[in-house]
């Protein structure tokens, strides 16, 4: 919807006044994948695409949600904010309210419209969009810009593990509310220190493939993982003063390999030292323009999540596989979880309409149902439009 559509709708609903336009984006990770736990870094974009939040203040401490993807419309007084199981997606706004109500800012009653082109369960991150979407709109309404935006992500990610009881970690909400447009993010998960790197698409288009296979392996699988990961780091610590495996340098790996008796722990540890070392480098190669290096360690990311981590499926891996078969795409690799969900691919911007349809077509073959697409630039975080 445009936003002159939201206008009318959001007037249909709630009546004439004044209305504050928002927009938060979604995300992707372009490369780390599994070491956020492990203490490495990650490197995320904000999309070009996310939700729109359409507010006005009102005069009591009444909070009325509505939204143009869900029938559902939730109400809540400020005084009494708890999770309810019906409230559904409204509960994620309401979470941000009451935590930052517990803190201290000021927050007041209001009327909001969300409305979003995130794909709901495609790993692009629509919840921590509407939670970042939800502390800015508080922030500039009531407290005049003042919150420290990292301050603000980190409570937003609280609300998302306290009050809905999803332990994420603080990638999504961080790459939301920090993003720059044609900037990719390199964050240090154990410190939170960051920089960016700059990430123009000039010749080049950033495809996500969502695989469209339901992810229901990859809860156990993820702890299974963590266990595997915890395992290799007390193994190595009886040895080596280490705080985490990312710690570890390539060399370092090389000589506590022979410490690490069972071959899958030691695939796991080997995969997260290596996937770290290749983050780093992705930094430079984006800033050095040197798309050709960044497309390379997207595939080398893919190959080790498939043989290292084992986290990928024959969804994923025939995405990609298909992927790299076409003329003009630089590098691809499985983002999220794995088990299913979504694949990213570096193409050349004019060969894009012709990727995109041999892999929809072959896929489809394959697997034997469709694949969809996503086509974005790198945006801004979330703001005020």
């Amino acid at each position: 919807m445009r936003i002159e559509d939201l206008k009318k709708e959001f007037i249909k609903i709630y009546g004439e006044g004044e209305i504050r336009v928002f927009h938060s984006p979604g995300r992707v990770n372009l490369i780390g994948e599994h070491i956020d736990y492990n203490g490495g870094y990650v490197f995320p974009c904000a999309l070009d695409f996310g939700t729109y939040g359409l507010v006005r203040k009102r005069k009591d401490n009444i909070i009325n949600l509505a939204s143009t993807n869900f029938s559902k419309r939730v109400s809540a007084k400020l005084y009494n904010i708890e999770y309810k199981e019906e409230d559904d997606w409204g509960n994620y706004l309401k979470g941000v309210i009451a935590f930052l109500l517990n803190e201290g800012y000021k927050v007041e009653g209001m009327d909001i419209l969300i409305s979003g082109n995130i794909p709901n369960g495609a790993g692009l991150s629509s919840s921590a969009s509407i939670e970042v979407l939800m502390g800015v709109i508080i922030d500039e309404l009531f407290n005049q810009g003042r919150i420290n935006r990292v301050q603000l992500i980190k409570l937003c990610q609280r609300a998302e593990n306290e009050f809905i009881g999803v332990n994420c970690g603080i990638m999504d909400q961080f790459s939301i509310g920090m993003g720059k447009k044609d900037k990719a993010i390199l964050l240090n998960c154990d410190t939170l220190e960051f920089k960016y790197a700059d990430f123009k698409l000039a010749e080049h288009t950033l495809i996500i493939m969502n695989t469209n296979k339901r992810r229901a392996l990859s809860e156990s699988k993820y702890n299974e993982r963590r266990m595997e990961c915890e395992e290799g780091l007390q193994e190595i610590k009886v040895h080596k003063e280490i705080d985490n495996l990312c710690s570890l340098s390539e060399e370092d790996y090389k000589t506590v390999e022979v410490l690490l008796k069972k071959e899958n722990v030691r695939n796991r540890v080997k995969h997260v030292v290596y996937e770290n070392e290749r983050v780093k480098k992705a930094f430079i190669f984006l800033n050095e323009g040197n798309m050709e290096g960044f497309g390379e360690l997207l595939t080398e990311s893919h190959i080790s999540l498939r043989d290292l981590y084992e986290v990928t499926g024959i969804e994923l891996d025939t995405m990609v596989e298909l992927s790299l078969n076409c003329k003009g795409c630089i590098g691809a690799r499985m983002t999220g979880a794995g088990f299913g969900g979504c694949v990213i691919a570096l193409v050349e911007k004019d060969k894009a309409e012709e990727f995109m349809k041999y892999v929809k077509e072959k896929y489809e073959d394959r697997i034997g149902y469709e694949p969809s697409f996503y086509l974005s630039g790198v945006g801004d975080g979330t703001k005020e439009c």
